[in-house]
């Protein structure tokens, strides 16, 4: 199963430069990539274009994602790595939730 979400960062190229350092691999805290790994998550991509984020997340078909996320949010270092990334991120509506999921409208593999 593939999930996609959006949010945007703040219109600041500084900030930006330091967002996508702290996603280099060297640079990303261990205790956020086991999470991620240990509730099931198959692969996490983030793409960006200008201040506009896009993340693709892959997971086993019977993947919950609330149930999930909601375990992750307890795990080491996690509160405070989403406290860090909330310096440099911008919801996009008034909604409490940073990344909106996308809804899939094309599947080439559908075709």
């Amino acid at each position: 199963m593939t999930y996609c979400f959006t949010l945007d960062l703040k219109p600041d190229p500084q900030l930006i430069a330091q967002y996508e350092d702290w996603h280099n691999p060297q640079n990303i805290k261990p205790e956020i990539v086991a999470g991620l790994r240990s509730i099931g998550i198959e692969e996490m991509q983030i793409f960006r274009w200008n201040t506009r984020m896009c993340m693709v997340v892959t997971v086993p078909e019977d993947f919950n994602w609330e149930a999930q996320m909601a375990k992750l949010a307890e795990m080491p270092g996690q509160k405070e790595w989403e406290l860090l990334m909330d310096a440099y991120q911008q919801r996009l509506t008034d909604s409490q939730d940073k990344w909106l999921e996308m809804t899939p409208i094309f599947k080439l593999t559908d075709c």
